[in-house]
């Protein structure tokens, strides 16, 4: 019987990177493909692959995501595919099955692939379970103690940006992507506000508007405006606007009581 198997990217050329390495192979059977989380958790549950190739940052919903959503029924192998860098890849090599780090060559996809045919074989089903599960607890920046991460992977051109958040001096939404303003650039991300913010150091970075996060530490001056807005100007003088519906938030850095 050959490896059914799903490849989840939402990166064309990387799917077609995988296809072109998975179709070469006798044993493995490329059953689907899927541009974002939601598309994979579908294709998983219609198709039950042996096997499945998952992007760590997707649309919609991560990889992280789409594991947590599969957790408590039949898991598939599953091998990661991530732009992390490798001091983040320590909680992958301690947990997860295999990892491959973007650009792999054709030696390290063919190693990660035995890997998978190996606990396909033995069935280790249950020992798969654990490692993802302890995955999920080591990569979760909610649970008590976690370190926020301090680089964030950004797609841009074929390339991977690691820029560091601490550089970052404010964020602008734009629909289910970002805006990262720092040093002069302006990076475009695709991950929406709402999921990038559950990421940030809640203690450096405020959400003033819907559309706006900003590095409490760029933040010169704040003038009142009327109905309770704010001008939040920035070092560099960029000027942002606090919306009224945000004024917790501007209590919280100004230290007020609720």
């Amino acid at each position: 019987m050959k490896i059914r198997t799903i490849i989840a990217d939402d990166e064309p050329l990387a799917c077609e990177r995988l296809r072109k390495l998975l179709t070469q192979q006798s044993d493995v059977e490329v059953v689907a493909e899927c541009a974002d989380g939601r598309e994979a958790i579908a294709a998983i549950k219609k198709h039950r692959p042996d096997l499945v190739f998952l992007d760590v940052q997707m649309p919609e919903l991560d990889g992280f995501g789409v594991v947590a959503a599969l957790t408590g029924g039949p898991l598939p192998v599953i091998i990661f595919v991530t732009a992390f860098d490798k001091f983040a890849l320590r909680a992958f090599e301690v947990h997860a099955l295999d990892y491959l780090l973007k650009p792999f060559d054709r030696e390290r996809f063919q190693k990660a692939l035995q890997r998978a045919r190996n606990y396909i074989k033995e069935r280790g089903a249950k020992d798969l379970e654990k490692r993802l599960s302890a995955l999920l607890d080591e990569m979760s920046v909610d649970r008590p103690g976690a370190k926020a991460p301090d680089r964030l992977a950004v797609k841009n051109e074929g390339r991977v940006l690691l820029l560091k958040i601490d550089d970052i001096d404010w964020i602008e939404a734009a629909d289910n992507y970002v805006h990262l303003h720092l040093a002069g650039e302006s990076h475009l991300h695709r991950e929406t506000m709402s999921s990038l913010e559950s990421k940030l150091p809640a203690t450096r970075f405020l959400r003033i508007s819907r559309s706006t996060i900003v590095n409490v530490e760029r933040i010169r001056e704040l003038q009142p405006l009327f109905h309770g807005d704010y001008v939040v100007i920035l070092r560099n003088g960029t000027k942002l606007t606090l919306s009224r519906n945000y004024r917790s938030k501007l209590d919280q850095l100004l230290g007020k009581p609720d």
